[in-house]
């Protein structure tokens, strides 16, 4: 009896070791998913012009003009693949499942690219509307447009595709190769603002729906012959679900965080443009609202507080800079327009 006992310990002696053993390296790997996570929700820091050309333009290469504007898409493109973490957006595993606001960030910042991407294919690549399009442009604008949460066939696959495709580009640009083109006129110019133009506008109007607000239906005005396939209310309750407020804005920093690039890479290519049309200074101000974007976030999440309440809302700052950015883009590409 006593023997039998004896054996009954220790069975449960063993075998509450091997539990708390489990628990113990669960909850280590749950600490470690923990720190690694906020790691990896650090976005990445500005780089300057100079820092985009040494680190995309090929070595013993002709500064010519485009290479900037490229070399930011392609150190765009890079970063959002080789960040600490890489590509998170369609991870399936922890702690890449768990994270929620850096892939809306990485969804913003794919946003800018794709559209930049668009625009060299469309406009910067080609002197007018009969010329042929680039080769290496065709491979990498729909590449970019890949689901951004497939797994199989994985998006970084694609992007990857992307990014070599750009690179060539740009080899051929430095180079000086005769079917290799970028063309930094007013037009074009005018033709890629207006995109980004249409985006911020976007996003200024989704953080703003963080408060709740009832909105006109301006979708005719200006124009009394107009009309639309579906009719609609003169007034609409506009408001963002609480769970979707902080993805909004992590989606716009994003957003800000690459558009910031590419417009700094556009100032250095399209120099002379802007100078021509006094418009360098009207650039640099939507430089320096967008800049005000990514200032530290010292919440741990993002408030929702009311527009005038006792709390921050961190949606309506963000609102704020993009909408002035906005603003200020209307006035470049007016510049922009004049002879």
């Amino acid at each position: 009896m006593l023997e039998s006992m004896k054996t009954r310990l220790e069975n449960w002696t063993r075998q509450s070791t091997w539990v708390a053993a489990g628990l113990g390296g669960l909850s280590l790997y749950l600490i470690g998913a923990l720190l690694l996570g906020i790691h990896w929700s650090q976005p990445p820091e500005q780089a300057s012009v100079e820092t985009i050309l040494q680190a995309t333009q090929p070595d013993n290469a002709a500064p010519t003009v485009g290479n900037a504007t490229v070399g930011a898409l392609i150190y765009v493109t890079d970063t959002l693949l080789n960040k600490p973490g890489g590509y998170l957006s369609n991870d399936v595993t922890p702690p890449g499942i768990w994270l929620d606001n850096m892939p809306n960030w990485e969804f913003g910042v794919l946003v800018q690219t794709r559209d930049l991407a668009r625009a060299l294919r469309k406009d910067l690549s080609r002197s007018q509307s009969q010329s042929t399009e680039d080769a290496d442009l065709v491979i990498a604008e729909p590449a970019l447009n890949y689901d951004s949460q497939k797994w199989f066939p994985s998006a970084e696959s694609s992007y990857g595709k992307a990014l070599i495709a750009a690179r060539r580009y740009q080899n051929r640009l430095a180079t000086e190769s005769d079917n290799a083109q970028f063309f930094a006129r007013a037009d074009n110019l005018r033709n890629y603002l207006s995109d980004v133009e249409t985006r911020l506008g976007s996003l200024s109007q989704r953080l703003s729906a963080s408060v709740g607000q009832t909105r006109f239906n301006t979708d005719l005005a200006g124009d009394p012959a107009a009309s639309q396939s579906t009719t609609a209310l003169s007034e609409r309750q506009v408001k963002t679900p609480w769970l979707e407020i902080d993805d909004v804005f992590f989606e716009a920093r994003g957003s800000a965080w690459a558009l910031l690039h590419f417009l700094k890479a556009v100032e250095h290519d399209f120099a002379s443009v802007l100078e021509d049309k006094n418009a360098r200074v009207s650039l640099r101000q939507v430089i320096r609202e967008l800049e005000a974007t990514q200032q530290t976030l010292w919440s741990p999440m993002v408030l929702n507080g009311s527009g005038f309440g006792l709390f921050a809302n961190h949606s309506l700052v963000m609102a704020s800079y993009i909408s002035r950015a906005h603003a200020a883009l209307s006035d470049l590409r007016a510049l922009l327009s004049q002879g």
